[in-house]
């Protein structure tokens, strides 16, 4: 059924305006300010907003386990993959700086990236390598760490992932915020790493073994950079000497991802086959 459902995600995602109608967050922001407000701590904050969803969900899907021979549960696990995705449109938010940087105005492209990427660039010539980040961070924590997670462990961890991300984004407290970073750069671990050999596998295997090799077991090093490395690496990305050999880069990367995810999709369907 895992499968069916991946099918019927990529529907939604392409065909439907769904998954904008079901990624409604104002509910659980609005618990997230009310403990905020009543000064509620941390561990409860994180055990009301993350644990208690995950456990209802859990038990949810017990229920209909039994009934008509699981398949009520069948969209159930559609509407929370759909909600676990990530936010907005990665590409279509790249838009506005594509066009800027084309016409090789950098004044609009930097601000395009602040305004439409809340990102802020330390100088000219890191405008497009911090786009190129932003890209391959956005894809991974937007559908391939949730799309693990969910193959891996079933829907209430890839529910367990988006929560976990809110609350990283929103949190006001910073005690909070480290503790929610801390459990997910756990559920990062892995997933990026086989991101990593994805895009080795589908790109240039050279280049990232080389870049991924010191930090592959290393438990500290951070998800974003991870994928950051071993994506410009994969794609192996030329300078851009020009307006449009940056956004060619952009493209490549794009592709890249594509590449990986039909690599994702091959290996789970062999998978399921085997057992």
């Amino acid at each position: 059924m895992s499968f069916l459902v991946m099918l019927l995600v990529i529907w939604v995602e392409k065909f439907s305006a769904l998954r904008q109608r079901i990624q409604q967050d104002g509910w659980w922001l609005r618990q997230l300010r009310g403990l905020e407000t009543t000064q509620a701590g941390d561990t409860w904050q994180l055990l009301r907003l993350v644990l208690l969803p995950m456990l209802l969900l859990a038990l949810l899907l017990w229920l209909l386990q039994s009934v008509a021979y699981g398949w009520l549960a069948l969209p159930v696990h559609l509407l929370v993959l759909v909600y676990a995705l990530g936010r907005g449109d990665v590409m279509a938010s790249l838009g506005p700086f594509r066009d800027a940087w084309r016409r090789g105005d950098r004044e609009a492209a930097y601000l395009a990236m602040q305004r439409d990427l809340g990102l802020a660039a330390e100088g000219e010539s890191s405008l497009l390598g911090q786009v190129q980040v932003h890209l391959l961070w956005q894809a991974y924590q937007s559908f391939f760490a949730v799309i693990f997670w969910y193959a891996l462990a079933g829907p209430v961890f890839a529910l367990a992932y988006r929560l976990l991300a809110l609350l990283e984004e929103h949190a006001a407290s910073p005690a909070l915020h480290q503790q929610v970073s801390m459990w997910r750069h756990a559920l990062d671990w892995l997933p990026v790493r086989l991101l990593a050999g994805a895009f080795a596998l589908v790109g240039d295997f050279t280049a990232v073994g080389r870049v991924l090799l010191h930090d592959l077991l290393n438990w500290q090093a951070g998800a974003a950079g991870l994928v950051a490395v071993s994506g410009q690496a994969a794609a192996d990305l030329s300078d851009a000497g020009n307006a449009s050999d940056g956004v060619a880069t952009l493209d490549q990367l794009w592709q890249l991802l594509i590449r990986a995810a039909m690599l994702w999709y091959a290996a789970w369907a062999v998978w399921l086959l085997l057992i």
